[in-house]
């Protein structure tokens, strides 16, 4: 951005949970006005009181995004207002890094700067925006809002009640363009009344799962607070607004007579929204407006019976609502990038769209986490202390899964550092070839939703080794092993694997089950652990047929993978006998997607628990749920 313009905020300093208003005009004559813009924490750009463009990519204080955005079509000849709001959340979340308040923007007309941020850039605290609020709809979401529609003014376009000039924010880093495209605003979804007691409580229906943020029109005779809940289901009648600590809703105030009121900035993720009147009311439209990541689905497509694309098309459609500023886990509960998670959407997007820019946009952003420890933090960008150490292993194969799909090298010699310095963590905590687990309090050994795998424990009496990190460890260094190769590196990772692997046999083995155990303090064996042992190459041969046929067993005595690591048993069963499992890893996905279809699902489900998982917060749209997209277009015909 050009040195000219400079980052500014309020005059009056910064708090948690603050919205700041900024002004400034520019005149239009033709050609086209361009606004680049960058923000801690989220913008709305507004053009003569219609919304732009809004989102800041998230990013880190030492990796700084800005967006280049096309205002053309929102100009008029002669001059033109520009608002531009921003939310700064100041608190650190799953998804969120936090820097310090501030913004910087320029609009240019070809080679003409025609405005920029300085301190004298007007400025206030938002009136409309509750300031200060900080209640969490989530702790890995971050805040939700309040809005106050009886504090509206004519600001956006040029009566500034309150205004003063900003005060100047002394900071320099390097700011880059974003790395993916960005998202697009389609047309308010056409909502289904389907309760309406007393004018006072609604219960609208979107018709299926979406995403995008929340449209209200109403008429009020006098102001008045209403709420707003949003949810996947209705199974108590209702959305389930509150669950635990979470409370999924946002609260409006109306003014007497007629409000609009469209939400820039949180997206809500879900089916329905109930609106909540403190007394009657004419409510117009209640609904969201989706937005998406600009992508098309491949043509290629295999050849599915009639379930088999119905399955297809919601998987697709699952990836899709996972996809905004980068992969996101569930669009309701968390919008939060996790390397393994994101690991099983890249895969299925390469098939879905054969489309490269999104994943590595992904990728290059993992590798800008810093944490103390070395490893990835849970999620990306993220202030959060905890870690999941497995996770950090899933990012060496999508990094490799990247380069071989896309034959793009450039991401592996830009992040090569960070990937030697990841894999070193774990190298030097190799004890006779195997890696204990991290007993940190901020380390959760997480590795599946299944018995024995998901438990986060921090003390024991001896040290113990998992099974489950050490074939990961394996994969992960036959991964850095072929990106090494690539980029004509030599490379000790091969060795060091067929070392682990060997160490891995001896340890977790049980020669009289013919089975690998959990770990060194949990002799259970899982489907998950099994998988893995075959891929990593700890067992192979005669004795991978035998764990194979195993797999295929409907009671085979082992924990079942769930939906989220069902990919690892089917890559053991077609790794061993592709032509044998082929058609048994088809069958295993009908059947378990059918059900998903016949309770009436829209997008698929973080497990085949559906809602009532998690203390009844299971999502009922999770990215990593669209693999039938990968095995599909893998394993059936094309045309």
């Amino acid at each position: 951005m050009d040195a000219r313009s400079g980052w500014i905020w309020l005059s009056q300093g910064e708090c948690m949970d603050q919205y700041g208003e900024f002004y400034d005009s520019f005149d239009f004559s033709e050609g086209r006005a361009m606004l680049r813009i960058s923000a801690d924490s989220n913008y709305a750009a507004y053009v003569n009181g219609e919304l732009a463009y809004s989102g800041q990519y998230p990013d880190f204080p030492h990796y700084k995004i800005y967006d280049e955005l096309d205002l053309t079509k929102y100009c008029r000849l002669g001059k033109n207002h520009l608002a531009i709001i921003v939310w700064f959340y100041g608190k650190g979340n799953m998804s969120y890094y936090p820097g310090r308040a501030a913004l910087r923007y320029e609009i240019w007309q070809g080679e003409r700067l025609c405005c920029h941020s300085s301190a004298s850039t007007l400025s206030r605290q938002s009136r409309s925006y509750q300031n200060g609020r900080a209640r969490n709809i989530t702790s890995q979401m971050g805040f939700g809002f309040a809005y106050d529609c009886t504090r509206e003014d004519a600001w956006m376009q040029g009566e500034l009640a309150g205004f003063r000039e900003s005060r100047a924010i002394a900071q320099n880093m390097p700011l880059l363009p974003r790395p993916v495209l960005g998202l697009e605003r389609k047309a308010p979804i056409a909502e289904t009344l389907l309760k309406n007691e007393g004018n006072t409580h609604f219960l609208m229906d979107l018709g299926r799962e979406e995403a995008g943020f929340m449209m209200l029109e109403a008429d009020s005779a006098e102001a008045q607070d209403v709420i707003i809940a949003y949810g996947e289901h209705i199974v108590d009648g209702g959305v389930r607004r509150k669950i635990g600590n979470r409370d999924f809703s946002a609260e409006i105030r109306l003014r007497e007579g007629s409000n609009a009121y469209l939400n820039p900035f949180r997206r809500f993720g879900g089916r329905y929204l109930e609106l909540f009147a403190e007394r009657p009311l004419t409510l117009k439209r209640l609904t969201l407006v989706p937005v998406e990541y600009p992508v098309k689905q491949a043509e290629n497509q295999p050849v599915m019976d009639e379930l088999q694309k119905r399955i297809y098309d919601t998987a697709v459609r699952t990836l899709q609502l996972c996809m905004h500023e980068h992969y996101e886990d569930t669009p309701w509960r968390e919008q939060a990038l996790y390397a393994m998670d994101s690991r099983n959407q890249m895969l299925c997007g390469y098939y879905a769209f054969g489309e490269y820019a999104f994943a590595r946009g992904n990728l290059l952003l993992f590798s800008k986490d810093n944490r103390r420890d070395g490893l990835l933090s849970i999620c990306t960008p993220s202030k959060d202390d905890l870690t999941i150490p497995s996770f950090s292993l899933h990012y060496f194969t999508a990094v490799w899964e990247y380069t071989r799909y896309s034959g793009d090298l450039s991401l592996t010699r830009e992040i090569w550092p960070k990937l030697e310095s990841l894999m070193q963590v774990f190298i030097d905590r190799l004890e006779n070839n195997l890696a204990p687990v991290f007993s940190e309090s901020c380390h959760w050994n997480f590795y599946e939703w299944s018995e024995g795998l998901s438990a986060q424990l921090f003390h024991w009496d001896e040290k113990r080794f998992d099974a489950a990190l050490n074939c990961l460890l394996s994969l992960a260094l036959q991964a850095m092993d072929h990106l090494a190769l690539a980029l004509d590196r030599d490379s000790g990772y091969l060795a060091l694997a067929e070392k682990i692997n060997a160490a891995i046999r001896t340890q977790f083995f049980d020669e009289k089950r013919r089975i690998f155990v959990n770990s060194t303090e949990d002799d259970h064996g899982s489907e998950l652990v099994n998988a893995l042992a075959i891929l990593c190459g700890a067992s192979h041969g005669e004795e991978a047929k035998e764990l194979a046929a195993l797999l295929a067993q409907t009671d085979n005595g082992l924990t079942p993978a769930t939906l989220s690591m069902r990919c690892f048993p089917y890559d053991a069963l077609l790794k061993t006998d592709r032509a044998r499992y082929a058609p048994w890893v088809i069958g295993d996905i009908d059947r378990r997607y059918e059900k998903m279809l016949a309770a009436g699902a829209t997008s698929f489900w973080e497990t085949e628990k559906g809602e009532q998982d998690f203390s009844r917060a299971g999502s009922l749209c999770h990215g990593w749920s669209a693999m039938p997209v990968y095995y599909y277009h893998l394993l059936l015909d094309h045309e």
